[in-house]
């Protein structure tokens, strides 16, 4: 509900009704259902099964339904999968090549194995072992990538967390948004109810016109339709919930807390700095640069030999001395113009392009943060002028056109619409109040900062 002016306004507006009706009903022929007690008991009964919907189940805290996710959705869990994966990687790519065992045999003057060990020195068996060596430095860079890539796939593990944690959030709010909506379309529709009680008791008795009943009939129609689409968004907004924290559909519905206003304690240029610092996207595509520069160091590396090295060991007969072979070779990278230049190019380019994005990222980000913190300064802002200003005015507006319509001063349509207008004040209040929390959930995501953390508390 809301809070200071805005709450007591909407109290007054439930009095005055309450008072009205009780005054019109007693003075009138209008039949015993109509008394003041009557009136009192429906008001009572209203306020009942507000009490009883609102607290039909504990509310959940947010804090609780972030750590769920973060247990049990299946988005990150799969980047936190493939960040772990890519740690195996580095200690790979830094190792030498596997060495190769080599078993020889030799015959001579005849195909069948061992032939010609008794009468020449040239049928032999050997062993030996075969290792591929690479130019000085390149698996030192192999491994040296496979970091940055280690680094890219943490800062993406990190996106999709935050993004899901954002979403979590984002739908929480819209449903708590949605289930205050119901209550106040509950509240406002009983108090419709009573308007059209007076305006039929009026019309009993020759104060009103028929015309009068049926423009506050209408107005509860709509916002029967009104209640009707909450509810079905209500529905929606749950299976999201569920899809996000990966709960069966069985599951119990979440009871959201009611919506408080969360203060922005952080400067623009403080966001700022810390979404330069602390926003995955920017980190990860500031090791994508790093990676990328090193993929051109390693390319250049390629213009150089690879070396493999062998040892053999070869016996014949036992009359004859054992041999031992020592060989040592070289790759020589002899296609440069097809091979290694495109290659150094082609990475070259890519490191253009990764600091291009990169200046990209950090622009998209800046952009996006001063978005979302302009959105909710300001939702601050109005936020001040419904609860001080706008909410008690119009409540006045109404409370003084109810007086006047008592007293047959004022017609019945100016006071529904003055009625509506407290009604759509009250709901543009909570619509501005989604709209500063979800701003805040983005400017979470975008820097790192729990700014819900007071409330988490």
């Amino acid at each position: 509900m809301l809070n200071g002016n805005g709450r007591a306004a909407r109290l007054k507006v439930s009095a005055v009704f309450w008072i009205l009706a009780a005054t019109v009903t007693a003075g009138g022929q209008s039949p015993s259902r109509w008394t003041s007690t009557a009136g009192a008991q429906v008001l009572l009964k209203t306020n009942s099964t507000q009490v009883g919907e609102a607290n039909s189940g504990l509310p959940t805290p947010l804090a609780d339904l972030i750590e769920e996710a973060e247990r049990h959705n299946p988005q990150i869990l799969a980047a936190r999968h493939g960040w772990k994966g890519a740690t195996q990687v580095p200690s790979q790519a830094s190792t030498l090549p596997d060495p190769e065992i080599m078993v020889q045999q030799f015959a001579v003057g005849s195909p069948r194995p061992f032939a010609g060990f008794t009468n020449s020195d040239f049928a032999y068996v050997g062993f030996g072992v075969s290792q591929d060596i690479p130019y000085p430095g390149k698996l030192r860079l192999r491994g040296e990538l496979a970091e940055r890539d280690v680094a890219i796939a943490r800062e993406h593990f990190e996106v999709v967390r935050r993004s899901m944690i954002e979403q979590v959030k984002a739908t929480y709010f819209m449903l708590a948004y949605e289930r205050q909506e119901l209550e106040i379309l509950a509240h406002d529709g009983k108090l419709l109810e009573q308007v059209a009680k007076i305006a039929e008791a009026r019309y009993r008795v020759g104060q009103g016109n028929q015309q009068d009943v049926l423009k506050a009939q209408l107005e509860q129609t709509k916002i029967l339709r009104d209640t009707a689409t909450h509810q079905q968004q209500v529905g929606i907004l749950q299976a999201q919930l569920r899809q996000s924290l990966n709960r069966p559909a069985n599951q119990p519905d979440v009871v959201p807390e009611t919506l408080v206003d969360t203060p922005l304690n952080y400067t623009v240029d403080e966001l700022l700095d810390r979404a330069r610092t602390a926003n995955p996207d920017v980190l990860g595509q500031s090791q994508m640069v790093r990676r990328n520069s090193l993929a051109v160091e390693l390319a250049r590396k390629d213009f150089y030999p690879d070396f493999n090295a062998q040892y053999m060991w070869q016996h014949t007969a036992s009359q004859f001395r054992d041999y031992y072979m020592l060989t040592f070779g070289v790759r020589i990278p002899l296609y440069r113009s097809r091979r290694q230049q495109p290659e150094l190019t082609q990475n070259v380019e890519e490191l253009s392009r990764a600091r291009r994005e990169y200046e990209a990222q950090v622009q998209q980000t800046f952009f996006e943060l001063r978005d979302q913190f302009l959105e909710a300064e300001t939702a601050e802002r109005v936020l001040t002028m419904y609860r001080e200003g706008l909410i008690p005015q119009a409540a006045a507006v109404f409370n003084a056109g109810l007086a006047a319509y008592g007293a047959n001063r004022e017609d019945f349509e100016t006071l529904v619409n003055s009625f509506l207008d407290v009604l759509r004040l009250d709901e543009e209040y909570w619509r501005t109040l989604l709209g500063h929390e979800t701003a805040l959930a983005r400017l979470e995501q975008l820097t790192g900062i729990d700014l819900h953390a007071r409330k988490e508390k």
